[in-house]
């Protein structure tokens, strides 16, 4: 068949193997437009070269991979498009890793498998935090774009704190409401940094006050979501065993040179103020 041969839509539909309701969405979407549309009946008519775009959407939808991904695979250069979908792939099995690990959890809860339902690996241990001037950043945020969020706002934390002297503390990421699916926090990054010098930082800023906390520290690896869940519900049923009310939103104290360090290099604690 000719590459400039027009179809009807009901052809087109049938070659492609995509209904005529999918036809009118991936329209909409910009996906896959009519290469000709007439103004008096609006009969829509695609060019036959159009079939291998469409079927490739078929291929790509079977993959549950969103629309907006399919829109960047069909501008990409027939050279890349391979780069993409294995990018996509690359991050469909790490969601699938941590839904795995994720599951194991939720069955050790569901089973008793967890005395007092949280992870007894982790040793809490507790410490005096004196009042502190932070800068931070505060956003509500999902998931998805937490990592990064977090990365930019540290990075913009202490290129503020640098023109002063610097930090005199670690980074905290404070979490004011859970993050997950059903909710978007809202998350503090926090930076402490000498009160004599915080007049002079064009920054928003708070004082965290003097409080006690019950923490465990964590490793790299343990850093990412699901597995650092444990340890939150370590430090949470430690307090829950001891009697001890939180003070305040749990927080993430990020320590030492997150990139710098390895998988199994501890860079973070997982903290409760009490």
């Amino acid at each position: 068949m000719p590459d400039d041969e027009l179809l009807s839509s009901g052809e087109f539909s049938r070659r492609s193997r995509l209904s005529p309701k999918a036809l009118r969405l991936y329209e909409q979407q910009g996906l896959l437009l009519p290469d000709e549309v007439d103004t008096a009946n609006r009969y829509r008519r695609y060019r036959g070269d159009q079939l291998n775009d469409a079927r490739l959407i078929v291929w790509l939808r079977r993959l549950d991979m969103p629309l907006g991904e399919v829109a960047a695979v069909l501008r990409a250069p027939v050279a890349q498009r391979a780069e993409l979908l294995a990018a996509y792939w690359e991050a469909v099995e790490a969601r699938f890793a941590a839904q795995r690990h994720l599951a194991g959890h939720v069955r050790d809860l569901v089973s008793g498998g967890r005395q007092g339902g949280y992870a007894m690996s982790h040793t809490v241990l507790t410490r005096e935090i004196p009042a502190q001037m932070v800068l931070t950043e505060q956003r509500h945020v999902t998931p998805e774009e937490l990592p990064a969020w977090i990365g930019a706002a540290m990075t913009r934390l202490y290129g503020a704190a640098d023109a002063v002297g610097g930090a005199v503390a670690p980074a905290f990421v404070v979490y004011h409401g859970e993050v997950n699916h059903d909710s978007d926090g809202p998350v503090e990054v926090c930076l402490p940094v000498d009160p004599k010098t915080a007049d002079s930082i064009d920054a928003a800023m708070r004082e965290e006050p003097a409080h006690r906390e019950a923490y465990v520290r964590i490793a790299k690896a343990q850093v990412a979501f699901p597995q650092i869940l444990s340890a939150f519900e370590a430090v949470a049923g430690w307090l829950h065993d001891q009697n001890l009310p939180s003070a305040g939103a749990p927080r993430e104290v990020y320590f030492t040179d997150f990139m710098a360090a390895g998988p199994d290099d501890e860079v973070c604690d997982i903290a409760f103020p009490m």
